[in-house]
């Protein structure tokens, strides 16, 4: 067993009930450590840094569900304890160097205890989440999942120019819609496909909860600066909310499943 009593459950939901089309996940959302991992011989400083989650994200996350009035999905444990959007058999699934930070508790594990890490924390998660798109799905409930993350301005010595933006893999389309509902603000400098694109081995919900499944979606990513204070993660929540809720009926006007499969259909052809 990993997880004790005193732990917390591996799964957060809010708002299970709410009529939104949209299902928020939010994977990186806190550093949370399991007792009997100590602290996997990091400082408290460590453990506050991008490495081990995605400051702001959580609760820019949460402002979003609130107003589009849409279901959250949480992960409350640290990235560094296993990365909930990696594929576990991923080598960026359990973490042994986090950009140039050793994590001394990562190394050397054996095939039980990292399957302890899968099985409690990185499996019940990703079911749940599971659960809620098919009972969904079931109830003919139109569904649009989008994940929300936070990156660090400056990663192995590279600034990042990027403010926000909206990832992808196979399905670009409705990343595409958010990304220019951003790039409308002449501001914002918009990553598109930056600065995480989506593929299977690297990513885990986006190929197996939206393409998988077939349903429109996107990862969201907000740059760490933007989000220093409580006021701009609500304030930021609130914007992508406005985005999301526009992007959707953009989105249906113009991919609906008829369309988009002619669209695909012409252009098959075309090639």
């Amino acid at each position: 067993m990993l997880l004790g009593d005193s732990d917390p459950a591996p799964v957060v939901v809010e708002g299970e009930g709410r009529s939104s089309p949209f299902l928020l996940i939010c994977e990186h959302a806190g550093n949370r450590i399991p007792a009997a991992l100590g602290d996997l011989g990091l400082s408290p400083e460590d453990l506050q840094r991008h490495i081990a989650w995605d400051p702001g994200a959580e609760p820019m996350a949460r402002a979003a569900a609130e107003t589009l009035d849409a279901t959250l999905v949480i992960q409350p444990y640290s990235r560094l304890v296993i990365d909930c959007n990696r594929p576990p058999r991923s080598g960026e699934s359990i973490w042994t160097v986090s950009e140039s930070t050793v994590i001394p508790g990562n190394e050397g594990l054996t095939n039980e205890q990292a399957m302890a890490r899968v099985e409690e924390v990185f499996e019940p998660f990703h079911r749940r989440i599971a659960e809620l798109l098919d009972a969904r799905d079931k109830a003919g409930r139109e569904t649009i999942v989008v994940t929300i993350h936070s990156f660090t301005p400056v990663y192995n010595g590279f600034v990042r120019p990027w403010h926000a933006g909206a990832q992808y893999n196979r399905n670009p389309e409705f990343s595409h819609l958010v990304n220019a509902a951003l790039a409308e603000d002449e501001a914002l400098c918009v990553g598109d496909n930056q600065p995480y694109p989506v593929n299977d081995d690297t990513h885990y919900t986006i190929p197996i909860h939206g393409e998988k499944r077939g349903v429109p979606h996107c990862m969201i990513e907000v740059r760490q600066d933007l989000l220093a204070t409580a006021a701009d993660q609500v304030a930021w929540g609130r914007r992508l909310a406005e985005i999301l809720a526009r992007v959707r009926e953009q989105y249906r006007d113009r991919y609906t499943l008829d369309g988009l499969a002619k669209a695909r259909s012409t252009s098959s052809v075309a090639r």
